[in-house]
């Protein structure tokens, strides 16, 4: 477990900003750990809850495909679980190979 990294925190911030009412998930996000998925080496990380509750997927709240430094086109996908609260960064790469390197602002999004 660890705490997000900065590229990471800036990516996912800049999603929910992107994305309307989901305000109450700034505080979650400032104040939370994260558990690296085993994905292959793509990034994908799970949120993991002080409560202790079990968390059962929800839906993508924000989502967006940029290139990675191989220019290969990579999906960004937050996920949040049924209770509304942070559950998933999903990465993936469309050729499946480990990221890179994670995405840094500006964010050109594919089209």
């Amino acid at each position: 477990m660890r705490r997000l990294r900065k590229e990471e925190h800036d990516l996912i911030e800049y999603l929910l900003r992107q994305t309307p009412n989901t305000e109450h998930l700034y505080d979650q996000l400032e104040d939370c750990v994260v558990e690296e998925m085993d994905d292959g080496g793509m990034g994908s990380l799970t949120f993991v809850r002080n409560d202790k509750k079990e968390q059962r997927t929800g839906h993508i709240v924000a989502e967006i495909s940029l290139l990675d430094k191989d220019n290969v086109a990579t999906s960004f996908a937050v996920i949040l679980d049924r209770e509304n609260d942070l559950y998933e960064l999903d990465v993936f790469k469309a050729d499946s190979s480990p990221l890179v390197e994670f995405p840094r602002p500006p964010y050109n999004e594919l089209i």
